[in-house]
């Protein structure tokens, strides 16, 4: 039997941790390209601001990225999570109705009107 952090047959070893498995590493970024992932140029060892337009281009793209990654639910998920949250809504407005009369009650019998 061979233990987990032993090298596998073909050479490598296995990744200890969630951040090793996906290939990051200290002095790395996420995606491992490089300057890639940096908001801004940096001159003189000072940031140097992108223009406008180039930083609103790049924000609509990420959300386009962003957008394609999600996991739409499908009608009939969509149908059930809207009546569960619609009966949960209910249920918790009943609740907080019946707290509401309980105290007023509460409040008229220890102060009168």
């Amino acid at each position: 039997m061979t233990d987990d952090r032993e090298a596998s047959g073909d050479g490598r070893e296995r990744p200890d941790s969630a951040a090793d498995r996906r290939g990051r590493r200290a002095g790395s970024t996420p995606a491992g390209d490089g300057d890639k992932g940096r908001a801004t140029a940096v001159r003189d060892g000072r940031p140097a601001k992108a223009s406008l337009p180039s930083r609103v281009v790049r924000f609509l793209r990420e959300v386009v990225a962003e957008l394609r990654k999600v996991i739409w639910p499908t009608r009939n998920q969509l149908i059930t999570y809207t009546i569960v949250v619609l009966v949960f809504v209910s249920f918790m407005v009943a609740l907080v109705a019946l707290l509401d009369l309980v105290f007023a009650q509460g409040v008229t019998y220890l102060f009168g009107t």
